[in-house]
């Protein structure tokens, strides 16, 4: 099983200096994408932009949890995982957070490979290895009959900010990017398609079609069992590249994965 740090059972507190808001931060394999297999140090932030309906860290968006971490906590946390020189930092939406860029400075000064997992809406300018994109389809939108609350409260916002091209191409064009797409079901492709001709008419990075990842919506083994055959045919029928959710099919939905 992987291992997980206790910082999410930790009452909040407040800091000095620089720090983040942590939910989680734990050594696992790299469940998806193109480094999927990888031993990891994941730092998962609190706190999004966003509100997918579907959204797998529920309690960094919909109702976040978290300790505050000086970044010297953070790192000492990263480097008593020895065997890992990969280091993931994720969400929630980390790049909401200014001291995220400090972070992997200092990360990034000790050597590690760093990949940072965003819904592509910011942009910031840090030492990223691997931008991992993952643009929202409106699919993702949490309305009435979907919102985990049942109000629909966020439909609009999250609607109105799923999307920044121009956030997506800047992102495209200064990091080693994967755009990684969650897909319900057919009717995404269209609209995952138009996304990426967007990108490419934006950005002067080419975006190969070996750079759009398909991955099947899915929290759990039984809704992975329900999708990935049908995502894995429309990858091969389209082109791009189908990404699995390792960490869901080995230790199912479970914290610290």
């Amino acid at each position: 099983m992987p291992v997980n740090s206790t910082v999410q059972s930790e009452t909040d507190r407040s800091i000095d200096g620089e720090g983040l808001p942590i939910n989680e931060l734990f050594y696992s394999l790299q469940g998806e994408g193109e480094l999927a297999g990888v031993p990891s140090v994941f730092v998962r932030t609190s706190g999004c932009n966003l509100r997918c309906w579907f959204c797998d860290s529920y309690h960094t968006s919909w109702e976040p949890s978290h300790t505050q971490m000086r970044l010297d906590e953070i790192v000492d946390e990263v480097e008593s995982y020895e065997q890992a020189n990969h280091v993931v930092l994720t969400g929630g939406e980390p790049l909401i957070h200014e001291d995220a860029v400090t972070l992997l400075e200092r990360l990034d000064e000790r050597g590690y490979h760093t990949t940072v997992e965003t819904n592509g809406t910011i942009y910031r300018d840090a030492p990223i290895d691997l931008a991992s994109i993952s643009p929202k389809l409106a699919s993702s939108t949490p309305t009435a009959e979907k919102d985990p609350k049942g109000d629909g409260e966020w439909a609009d916002r999250h609607e109105s900010r799923r999307l920044d091209i121009e956030a997506l191409a800047e992102l495209v064009d200064t990091y080693e990017s994967q755009l990684k797409f969650v897909v319900t079901d057919e009717e995404d492709i269209p609209e995952i398609e138009s996304i990426v001709e967007k990108v490419r008419d934006a950005a002067w990075t080419t975006v190969r079609d070996s750079d759009v990842l398909l991955m099947p919506e899915g929290m759990t083994r039984d809704d992975l069992d329900e999708r990935r055959n049908e995502v894995a045919e429309l990858a091969i029928e389209h082109g791009y590249r189908y990404t699995p959710r390792l960490h869901v099919d080995l230790w199912n939905d479970a914290p610290g994965t």
